[in-house]
């Protein structure tokens, strides 16, 4: 179910690079949505792991 807190990102790509991205999520048995989520928490985790952890501010 959907979490209202969650915050929403409106984003555009081009074709090609959407069909690739939703090609290799199909592959990795996401959603593009899925996948996306996935590869920003890499990213976040990689970063994190160089300079340590982000704190959140609420």
């Amino acid at each position: 179910m959907r979490d209202k807190n969650n915050k929403h990102l409106g984003i555009e790509i081009n074709p090609d690079l959407h069909y690739k991205l939703h090609y290799i999520a199909k592959y990795e048995g996401r959603s593009g949505n899925g996948q996306i989520l996935y590869l920003v928490r890499k990213c976040i985790a990689e970063f994190e792991k160089e300079n340590g952890e982000i704190k959140v501010e609420k």
